[in-house]
């Protein structure tokens, strides 16, 4: 099993402890706020499981009807999380529309957030991996699901101050007060993960300094040949899609040529791991002057 699975699996098992146990904190405590954060960590589980087919998915070979790979399922399993990130809210808010209609005290406040507690602790050890590794893994999935988790561990934070405010003055109301107030902030964090995921699904390309190191790479490997235009790229999970026209001078040799372009497509797959890199050769009457010019 690769890595990027076992963190996929990893995440169902946290998700099921976490989960148990903030549920457990609202049954000891009655808390509103405490039932909104057990309702958000419902769709840990449910973005987890979505990560884990997903990366199951993306990690098959290519073949006859996706030439390209199924790297892809990465994105769809991302922008999934982001939808459910924002239902969370949108329940979330309906728990605290209740509790201003119906506010009532708290019980064991302190037994239940040393409970709690433990789950946002639990949370935040795993979210700081999946994210870290997500990174260096280059998975959409797991990334979407670390900042999910983050979210997560910001409304167990918000929601014991808001337990404890609750308590100390009083006044009741801050309890669902401070689980609307969450559920904006996971909103927003929803729809963020929604448009970054959604970039990948339309082929944005690469950050400019990945593009820029790209063109560094071929200007420095592609001696021999004029010069290379219509640089394109394209990321689709871990995979990064660069394809350009190289221009070489009439006269060369189709082995050269050939050379030349093993060259720089070595080069530019150690300089942005897993790149799949197309280059189409031509003659020098079809130069541009334009794009990255080369001393042949």
């Amino acid at each position: 099993m690769s890595t990027t699975l076992k963190l996929a699996s990893g995440s169902l098992l946290v998700g099921l402890v976490v989960l148990g146990l903030k549920l457990l904190a609202w049954r000891m405590t009655g808390s509103i706020a405490l039932l909104s954060d057990a309702l958000e960590s419902t769709v840990n589980l449910a973005t987890a499981f979505a990560a884990l087919v997903a990366i199951r998915v993306a990690a098959r070979p290519a073949d006859d009807n996706h030439p390209f790979g199924h790297h892809k399922a990465e994105f769809f399993s991302a922008v999934l999380e982001g939808v459910l990130i924002i239902v969370a809210a949108l329940f979330i808010l309906r728990e605290a529309y209740t509790g201003f209609l119906n506010p009532r005290s708290i019980d064991a406040p302190i037994e239940g957030l040393i409970v709690n507690g433990i789950a946002t602790a639990l949370n935040g050890i795993w979210a700081t991996v999946l994210v870290r590794q997500g990174t260096r893994l280059k998975s959409p999935a797991l990334v979407a699901d670390g900042r999910h988790l983050w979210t997560d561990v910001y409304t167990s934070l918000g929601v014991a101050v808001g337990v404890l405010l609750a308590v100390g003055t009083g006044w009741q109301l801050l309890d669902p007060l401070m689980a609307a107030l969450l559920a904006v902030n996971i909103l927003w964090t929803g729809s963020k993960v929604v448009r970054e995921s959604l970039s990948g699904l339309m082929d944005e390309a690469v950050p400019e300094a990945t593009l820029e190191r790209i063109s560094e790479v071929i200007a420095a490997e592609a001696g021999g040949a004029v010069e290379a235009h219509d640089l394109r790229t394209r990321h689709a999970g871990r995979a990064t899609f660069v394809e350009f026209h190289l221009v070489v001078p009439g006269e060369m040799t189709v082995w050269h040529a050939h050379e030349i372009c093993d060259r720089v497509e070595a080069a530019i797959g150690k300089a942005v791991p897993d790149s799949r890199v197309t280059i189409h050769v031509e003659p020098d009457h079809k130069v541009k002057n334009t794009g990255i010019l080369l001393s042949e």
